[in-house]
């Protein structure tokens, strides 16, 4: 016996049992409603749908029938086809946003994700470990921004490369992104020349203790901010901050961007059957990175209490030696 149909069953028992003493007089009406946890009109309506049909007018009228919110076959059947042809290996989120953007999908996230384990398309997420507490982020934009690289295999049929990527603490807006050989002076200078230009100066810039950022006399020691970097003597002119992190976990901003970047970009481009650098960066600078901001950026304007503009901006030349004399509005 399917569940609807028991709780159907004991709710004439108790319908019966409740109406019979209301009309011997124990109950009025209101407190045989309450006891049903029903409203006074809904009593009545049931009370005249026995009196007039018995139990079979007690009888959940809507099943059987089929909700006007189902998924149509067709659609469904469209929908397990797509992703078996098309999207295999996507997560059911990716999936789901490619079906209302690209194929006049109108149904929800929910329905799309059971609908794939129910077909046997996704497996079940491991278990997590254990959580290891994240770092409050900045309240405002501009306060403090992270870069990083990964090297993977973005491209088919090509070696690994580095992905060089910056983003806001505070929001996860990626303010940067591109492909390149290797991460190193060249590609830091890159990328703080497209986000300072865009936006301005942050307050700070956290990294890793990469060669090209600082100096470790020790590997896997403390950084020796006495003999500065390239890196390190430009964001020191410009009045930037410059943060080591000591661990991965330090890391975990960017190191998450990474691990759904890694998932995404690579199916993305995949997709759209991108398989050089130049259509790659393009394709990040053009349409991946404006359209994963709204989508995944987070919204922090006036968070805590803060207010107020954290950017500044940078004066000349700023990525040339000499460039930036100071701190300039």
């Amino acid at each position: 016996m399917r569940r609807t149909e028991a709780h159907q069953g004991v709710r004439m028992i108790k319908f019966s049992s409740i109406l019979s003493r209301y009309e011997a007089a124990e109950f009025s009406q209101a407190e045989a409603a309450e006891l049903l946890g029903i409203g006074e009109r809904t009593f009545r309506r049931w009370r005249q749908r026995f009196e007039d049909e018995g139990e079979a007018g007690l009888l959940d009228r809507r099943l059987g029938k089929a909700s006007g919110k189902r998924v149509p076959s067709d659609r469904s059947d469209e929908v397990e086809a797509l992703y078996r042809t098309r999207y295999a290996g996507f997560t059911a989120k990716h999936f789901h946003e490619h079906l209302v953007k690209e194929h006049n999908f109108s149904w929800g996230y929910t329905w799309t994700k059971t609908f794939l384990y129910s077909k046997g398309l996704l497996e079940k997420a491991k278990r997590r470990g254990a959580h290891r507490r994240k770092r409050e982020r900045r309240p405002l934009p501009g306060m403090m921004l992270h870069q990083d690289g990964s090297m993977h295999v973005w491209l088919a049929g090509q070696p690994a490369l580095d992905l060089i990527v910056t983003l806001d603490d505070a929001t996860s807006a990626i303010y940067s992104a591109f492909l390149i050989e290797e991460e190193g002076t060249a590609s830091t200078f890159r990328a703080l020349t497209e986000v300072f230009g865009s936006h301005g100066l942050p307050m700070s810039l956290y990294t890793d203790r990469g060669a090209h950022y600082f100096y470790t006399p020790t590997a896997g020691g403390e950084v020796d901010r006495s003999k500065p970097t390239q890196v390190g003597r430009a964001l020191e002119r410009l009045g930037v901050e410059h943060i080591a992190a000591y661990s991965p976990q330090a890391r975990g901003r960017s190191e998450r961007v990474f691990h759904t970047l890694q998932d995404r970009l690579v199916k993305e481009l995949a997709l759209k059957e991108i398989d050089t650098v130049e259509a790659a960066n393009l394709f990040l600078r053009d349409v991946y990175i404006p359209e994963y901001n709204p989508v995944r950026g987070r919204g922090c304007a006036g968070r805590h209490g803060v207010c107020g503009d954290p950017w500044r901006r940078p004066c000349g030349d700023f990525m040339r030696p000499g460039g930036a004399s100071g701190r300039q509005r």
